[in-house]
């Protein structure tokens, strides 16, 4: 299996840097990109083979930090 996935979650604005900071300190595990701020919409990036240690780390900070997984944004949508 190759390839990203990919997952989308809303999170605390307070939590977003800690959440950074948990997923990137697990080596190459998962990335997180922060696509607005405001909302605190971020989008977690990990290799498809590390699917399943990388769905167990997220799945516990969805429950620690009371992050919301969220459908992925439309790239088509025009901002208002």
């Amino acid at each position: 299996m190759n390839g990203l996935a990919k997952r989308y979650f809303r999170v605390p604005r307070r939590e977003i840097g800690y959440l950074r900071f948990i997923l990137e300190s697990y080596d190459g595990l998962a990335f997180v990109s922060t696509l607005d701020s405001a909302e605190g919409l971020v989008e977690i990036v990990y290799p498809a083979s590390r699917r399943q240690d990388a769905d167990g780390l997220i799945d516990a900070l969805v429950d620690e930090l009371g992050m919301t997984e969220q459908a992925a944004p439309d790239a088509n949508a025009n901002p208002a």
